[in-house]
């Protein structure tokens, strides 16, 4: 399978450009002209409407596609509930919100078998699902592809973050690879298959942002202008590709919170054609623009943001993504990383690959730190005393690639997560001998 999949995705090609209203056909004149829903779709086709907004949302938020099918989505068994596993969706009411620091190593190699789906294991997260707001962090860890198995989420959508390992998502769309250094956007109610491209047994490792409320967006540039950030042209959408298999399949729905599971007769990935805005998409974090002081002082870190949530508070995102990709450090009389701050909002950090310019250790890839609102953190003892002393001169920071889950509402953690082995008990220590040396 991974050796298949592996020139699967070398040989693929993409749609270009966030929010587009993009077409695409596997079968040419599989796609009707001049309408949308005509009274026989071409070749034999159903046609059918994915609505991931309100039909009278603006029309700049509204997402909706249209597909052309083989089977409609509606021709299919009951679901029946099976076990979530280490799966957990807001409201998250195992424990209490806990205002300390904390980090976690990487989670252990799966068990042999594991796909994607039952390898998603639930740190914490905040709002309730059943009003759509909120989201939640999970980390994944597979070393199985997905077989003759489909997934779907009716809470929100996921954002996935590859750490080790590259992925194949077959999607209703189409195909897309996502490898560590990318992200790849699911949304709302999207079946996918999730196929592993290293060799078989080798783990993939990861992190999924799950969010509930309104679906991410490109930020607004303000005084920034036209340009930087994160370019619309650099997000890849999929090309029509459809599987025509009559053979069991199980598809698996995460709807308010619970999975539920039914056994097709055939593929539900079956679209030839489809047109719109509800699309999935992925994107290489290192084509990310970045913007940062060219005189003096750290930027604060909203300056990294690739895709935002936005809330009903202007300037105020149910969740951020973010990412600290390579970049420059020039500022003159500066302390280089990070601040020590206190936030009004959440910070989840995870890490993709290196050192982050923060952390001098630790903090290592598949890992991550929670920081929730208002909890004092910024760089470590070893750190401030590098960064205090260091000479001015100009600096490339590309030895690493890291990454935040920023969101308005304290993050609770699960009870797996607050008891996990892989928890660091002792973090605060990082800041331990941060001496006065205060002199009046």
């Amino acid at each position: 399978m991974s050796e298949q999949a592996r020139k699967t995705a070398q040989g693929l090609e993409y749609l270009t450009g966030f929010g587009n209203e993009h077409s695409s056909e596997a079968v040419p004149g599989a796609l009707p002209l001049g309408r949308n829903s005509p009274q026989r779709a071409p070749l034999g086709l159903y046609a059918e409407q994915l609505s991931g907004s309100a039909f009278t949302e603006p029309r700049s938020h509204n997402r909706r596609s249209w597909l052309y099918r083989i089977r409609p989505s509606a021709a299919h068994p009951a679901f029946t509930r099976i076990g979530n596993g280490a799966l957990r969706t807001a409201p998250f009411t195992e424990a209490v919100p806990d205002p300390n620091r904390l980090r976690w190593n990487p989670l252990p190699e799966p068990a042999p078998g594991t796909d994607f789906l039952s390898g998603l294991w639930t740190l914490g997260g905040n709002g309730d699902a059943t009003q759509r707001t909120g989201m939640a962090i999970h980390l994944y860890a597979a070393d199985s592809s997905m077989n003759d198995r489909v997934f779907s989420n009716s809470d929100g959508e996921l954002l996935i973050v590859p750490e080790r390992g590259g992925l194949l998502l077959r999607t209703e769309f189409g195909l897309l690879a996502a490898g560590p250094g990318e992200m790849a956007l699911i949304p709302r109610g999207v079946r996918f298959r999730v196929e592993l491209l290293d060799e078989e047994g080798a783990p993939a490792r990861g992190y999924v942002c799950e969010n509930y409320g309104q679906p991410f967006e490109l930020p607004n540039l303000g005084p920034i202008g036209a340009n930087g950030l994160a370019a619309a042209r650099d997000f890849r959408a999929p090309v029509a590709a459809y599987e025509d298999a009559d053979r069991p399949t199980e598809v698996v729905n995460k709807f308010c919170g619970n999975l539920w599971s039914a056994t097709y007769d055939h593929s539900p990935l079956d679209v030839v054609a489809w047109h719109g805005t509800h699309v999935p998409y992925v994107y290489d974090l290192r084509r990310f623009n970045v913007i940062g002081s060219i005189s003096h002082d750290h930027p604060d870190p909203s300056i990294f943001t690739v895709l935002t949530s936005p809330s009903d508070t202007p300037g105020l995102a149910g969740v951020d993504f973010v990412v600290f990709a390579p970049r420059w450090l020039v500022g003159e009389d500066t302390f280089r990383p990070p601040y020590f701050h206190r936030n009004v909002m959440s910070e989840y950090m995870g890490l993709i690959e290196g050192a982050y310019d923060a952390k001098a250790e630790g903090f290592v890839p598949g890992g991550g730190s929670l920081h929730n609102m208002m909890s004092a953190h910024g760089p470590d003892r070893e750190t401030f005393d590098r960064a205090s002393v260091a000479e001015l001169k100009p600096q490339k920071i590309d030895d690493g690639l890291a990454f935040m889950f920023e969101t308005r509402w304290p993050i609770t953690a699960t009870a797996q997560a607050a008891g996990a082995d892989h928890l660091q008990r002792a973090y605060d220590d990082v800041w331990q001998g941060l001496e006065r040396h205060f002199r009046a």
